[in-house]
Parts: structure tokens; sequence; C-alpha cells
């Protein structure tokens, strides 16, 4: 079973959230909020931080002091477990660009948190649904959500997702 860490980042300004668009590797486009893989070893408040400066050109000066939800996903017949942190951005600098390493970033941008919905509608459940619910209700630290999800089938284009 692979396992691996997720860090996602909510940044805010003036009602807006900061969403990057990703080309995936079957050539679909989806909104997430910055961030990425976190590499073995590597605190994930940094990676993360690293992951936004390269996918928006924002660079974070402050966090929250814990991350503001988790999400676990188990997809046994797919052979991976991950584990996704996201933190809230108190405070940053810089103005947006693109300089992703990987390539996957096609945009980014500021998005008014009316618009946000209809931008991650199709996203997976385990990425969409947590969004949503903060952008709902805007919970406060330091209590954190936690969000679980089952995955069933081999084939991602044919899964079937529970939440827990």
């Amino acid at each position: 079973m692979h396992e691996w860490t997720v860090a996602g980042a909510l940044v805010e300004q003036d009602g807006s959230l900061l969403l990057v668009q990703n080309r995936r590797r079957d050539g679909s486009l989806d909104w997430t909020t910055p961030g990425g893989v976190i590499e073995p070893g590597e605190p994930v408040i940094e990676g993360l931080a690293r992951e936004v400066l390269e996918e928006s050109g924002i660079r974070v000066l402050r966090w929250a002091p814990s991350p503001c939800y988790e999400i676990d996903v188990i997809a046994p017949g797919l052979g991976w477990h991950l584990r996704v942190e996201v933190w809230q951005a108190l405070d940053f600098e810089g103005d947006l660009a693109i300089t992703d390493p990987d390539g996957i970033v096609e945009a980014v941008r500021f998005v008014p948190a009316a618009e946000v919905h209809g931008l991650i509608e199709g996203n997976h459940p385990w990425v969409a649904e947590p969004m949503a619910e903060y952008l709902a209700d805007r919970w406060e630290h330091p209590e954190s959500r936690a969000f679980g999800f089952h995955v069933e089938g081999e084939r991602l284009r044919d899964i079937t997702v529970t939440r827990l």
C-alpha cells in the first residue's frame, strides 16, 4: 500500500480564496487550493510553504497554529492511502505567478468565495466536500475538523467513494 502526505493552503484575500488550476495525467483540468505532496522527512508546513510559492508566487509569512482540517482517504483497490493537512495562511506577500517545476499548474487566481463551489464541483469528494464545508462554516481554530473517505474500486474512473 502506497502512503503519502499532501498539504493544502487556505489563502484568503478580500473574501476570495486562492485556487490553482491543475492539469492531471489524463489531461483533465481541476481547481484546488495550492499545495502538494510533502517529501519524506520534510516538515509539513515547510513543504506546504514551498508548494504555495511554486504554484502561486505567494510567500506565506505566518500560518495558523494547527491545520484547519485533515483528510484521510484509503483506497485499498487502488493500493494507496492518502493523508491531507489543510492549513490557513494568516499573513502573506507576493504577486501571483506560476513557477511550478512539475508543470501541472495552468492558472492561479483569487476566486470570490461565492464562485469557488462552481469551480470545485466535479473534483473528488475528498477535495470538494471539506473545502465547501469550510467555506460555508468558517470554523475557528484550534478546533480542526477531520474528514474520512473510503474508496472502492480498482480503476480511478470507476470508483465509489464513501464518506466515513
